[in-house]
């Protein structure tokens, strides 16, 4: 029997969500407040990061938000962009600080994340923030696993209860998601390339989230029949994007499934805004 699946609209629901913070900010900036401050550090010039951060940036201004770019030369030292960070965590009219990944290969990127103060650390990269989401505290967390959240609590799939599978253990998904998931009162499995047996792990769960970068690598005979398939991954193929999941194959089959296009990418820029503007609320008492 054919399910009928619902396809994530996910600039639809971030646009939703950015109208409330832009009429939140409107609010404060008319009771003579300033706005909210998210600064985005780059360092050289490729040209995949540069279309992210003018996304971002471009997203920030659409709801009142200040956004600030330095622009660091490929051979900028290490040093100096630890200067740099430095100088920013002290400027209370910074409230957010994002160093684009990648950085150039001289430099060390766990350095760099913990240099940005843990108050303004809108990406969720730095230990302190992560450890804070380990301990079930409170905390800026990774903008990706959050808008994945928003999705699932926008088309009411339930989460406390749930088998939740993960593919995928980095820093800036997998395993916090899993977390998230587990404050949910979900049950977590976590898979990686090394799982035995995945396709028959993947069709236990009632939520399947696939972040691995393999290009159609979740097939539809791993997708029980409604469950919620929240597709991470964006890879080029032959000068095609396509997600971790074959989107079309498991039409019919999942109740709920993110494109790879519109799907999690405008809910991740999304929450980090939604960062920022806490951290605002936080740093300000606003």
């Amino acid at each position: 029997m054919s399910t009928q699946t619902v396809v994530v609209d996910g600039l639809a629901l971030a646009q939703k969500l950015r109208k409330e913070m832009g009429d939140e900010i409107e609010k404060l900036t008319a009771n003579g407040e300033r706005s909210p401050c998210l600064c985005v550090v780059r360092v050289g010039d490729d040209p995949a990061s540069a279309s992210y951060i003018k996304g971002k940036r471009r997203a920030a201004k659409r709801i009142g938000m200040e956004s600030i770019e330095h622009h660091l030369p490929e051979e900028t030292t290490e040093e100096a962009l630890l200067g740099l960070l430095a100088d920013l965590n002290a400027d209370d009219a910074v409230d957010g600080i994002l160093v684009q990944l990648p950085v150039p290969a001289h430099m060390h990127a766990n350095r760099i994340a913990e240099a940005i103060d843990p108050a303004k650390d809108v990406d969720g990269v730095g230990t302190i923030n992560a450890g804070r989401l380990m301990m079930g505290e409170d905390g800026l967390f990774s903008c990706t696993p959050l808008g994945i959240l928003e999705i699932l609590d926008h088309h009411g799939i339930e989460i406390e209860g749930a088998h939740a599978v993960v593919i995928g253990r980095s820093m800036i998904v997998g395993k916090p998601i899993s977390l998230l998931l587990q404050r949910r009162n979900a049950t977590v499995t976590m898979c990686h390339s090394r799982t035995r047996d995945l396709a028959k792990v993947c069709r236990s769960a009632d939520i399947l989230i696939a972040a691995t970068g393999r290009p159609r690598m979740v097939q539809p005979d791993w997708i029980r029949p409604g469950a919620a398939v929240i597709d991470v991954g964006v890879s080029d193929v032959d000068g095609v994007l396509v997600g971790d999941v074959d989107f079309e194959g498991v039409q019919g089959i999942a109740a709920l499934v993110t494109p790879h296009r519109r799907g999690v990418g405008p809910m991740t820029i999304t929450m980090l805004l939604h960062n920022t503007l806490r951290a605002y609320r936080a740093r300000t008492g606003s």
